[in-house]
C-alpha cells in the first residue's frame, strides 16, 4: 500500500513561494506521516530546508532545464517516479496547469488554488469598486489541501528560527551582536513595480526623522539590484546608522538571520514584508497601488500597521504593475513621511 505523499507546486517570485511556508508548515505539523515534496525554483530551499521533517524540497529549473513543452513532459516524468498520492497546485498558471492535466489525465488525485480573480476584479475596478476583503492567500492554500483530504489549522506557525532569532555569528563581523537598548530597524524601499514604491525622497526623510527620533539606532537597507545599490550607497555616506545589506550579505537565509534581529521592518507590499514575516517581525507596510484587501498581506502581520491613504481609485491594480491611471502615483506620493515614523515608533514602544 503506497503511503500518503503530496507533491505542491508553486514556482513564481520569492514573496508568493515565501506564503506559502506557514500553511506548509501547519500542514507538516498536523499531519506527521504524510511525506511532502515541494516543487519549486532553486531559491526556494533556504525556506524548506530542515522547516520540518517530513517536508523536502525539489528543485526545478523551468527557465532552462524544464522550459517548454519538451521540458515539462521530461519534468513530469521526473515526478510520475516520486509515487505521489496527491497533487496540489498552489500556483495556477501555464506551466503548472499543464503539469496538473497530466496528472488528471493518469487519474492522480489533484486540487487546484481559487485565486478569487472575480472578486479581485471588482476590489480594482475603476467604475464599479467593490472594497471587499479578499480571502488571504493563506487561506486559499489552506483551501486547496482540504480538497484533497487533508484540512489544516492555520497559526502554528511562527518563525523558523528558535525565539531568540537566527545566529549573528555566522554573518560578517562587523554586523556585530545587537547591544542592548539599540533598535535595529530594516527599511526595503523598493518592489517590482513602480505601483509599489514610495518616492526615494520622502524616504529619505523617514530615516532623517527616524534618526532624529532615536538615539541608539541601527538602519539596515535590503534590496537587491542596480538601482537599490546606487541609492543605498548613497544614503550610508550620509548617514552612518545606515547599513546596504546586500553589499556584504550574499544569501538570502543570511539575510533572514539578520532580520529575525529586526524590531521592525518598514517596506513595501513586496517580498521583503513576507522575508520579515517568516521570522516574526512586526512590519510597517506601505501600500500604493494595491491594498491589503487583495489577500496579501504578511503572515501574521496586522493592518493596524499597513500605511496607505484613501483615494476613490485605491487599489486599481492587484499586483501593482498597472500604470497610474491619475498618471501621479498620488496613492504614494501623498503619503506624508510622519504618517510612516509615526507608525513606526507605535510598534517600538509596544516592543520594548
Amino acid at each position: 500500500m503506497k503511503s500518503d505523499h503530496i507533491l505542491i507546486i508553486r514556482f513564481s517570485a520569492l514573496g508568493d513561494v515565501a506564503m506559502t511556508l506557514p500553511v506548509v508548515y501547519s500542514l507538516a505539523k498536523q499531519y506527521p506521516h504524510l511525506r511532502i515534496t515541494v516543487l519549486s525554483r532553486p531559491f526556494a530551499r533556504p525556506f524548506y530546508e530542515n522547516l520540518a521533517p517530513n517536508i523536502g524540497l525539489m528543485e526545478a529549473d523551468i527557465k532552462d532545464e524544464y522550459h517548454g513543452v519538451k521540458g515539462l513532459n521530461a519534468l513530469y516524468r521526473r515526478l510520475t517516479a516520486k509515487n505521489f498520492t496527491a497533487v496540489a497546485d498552489l500556483h495556477d498558471v501555464l506551466r503548472s496547469e499543464y503539469l496538473r492535466l497530466r496528472f488528471n489525465f493518469d487519474r492522480y488525485h489533484v486540487a487546484h488554488i481559487n485565486k478569487h480573480r472575480n472578486g479581485k476584479r471588482k476590489l480594482i475596478s475603476w467604475d464599479n469598486k467593490e472594497l471587499v476583503k479578499q480571502p488571504t492567500s493563506f487561506q486559499n492554500y489552506a483551501d486547496v489541501f482540504e480538497k484533497l483530504g487533508y484540512p489544516v489549522k492555520l497559526g502554528e506557525f511562527k518563525s523558523i528560527f528558535p525565539d531568540e532569532g537566527g545566529d549573528l555569528s555566522v554573518l560578517p563581523s562587523f554586523i556585530g551582536s545587537k547591544l542592548e537598548g539599540e533598535k535595529w530597524i530594516g527599511i526595503a524601499p523598493f518592489a517590482a513595480h513602480k505601483g509599489k514604491i514610495y518616492p526615494v525622497m520622502l524616504m529619505e526623510q523617514v530615516i532623517n526623522k527616524l534618526i532624529s527620533s532615536h538615539n541608539n539606532l541601527r538602519i539596515f537597507l535590503f534590496g537587491r539590484g542596480n538601482k537599490e545599490s546606487e541609492i543605498f550607497s548613497t544614503w550610508c555616506k550620509k548617514y552612518e546608522q545606515c547599513m546596504f545589506v546586500s553589499d556584504s550579505v550574499e544569501q538570502i537565509y543570511d539575510e533572514l538571520i539578520l532580520m529575525s534581529h529586526l524590531n521592525v521592518m518598514i517596506s513595501m507590499d513586496s517580498a521583503n514584508m513576507h522575508l520579515a514575516s517568516l521570522v516574526n517581525v512586526p512590519v510597517v507596510s506601505i501600500w500604493g497601488s494595491t491594498h491589503p484587501y487583495s489577500g496579501f498581506m504578511g503572515w501574521n502581520q496586522s493592518e493596524s500597521n499597513a500605511v496607505q491613504i484613501d483615494l476613490p481609485c485605491r487599489p486599481c491594480s492587484i499586483y501593482g504593475n498597472k500604470p497610474c491611471m491619475r498618471g501621479d502615483y498620488a496613492c504614494l506620493k501623498n503619503i506624508p513621511p510622519d504618517q510612516i515614523t509615526e507608525r513606526v515608533n507605535i510598534v517600538l514602544a509596544k516592543n520594548k
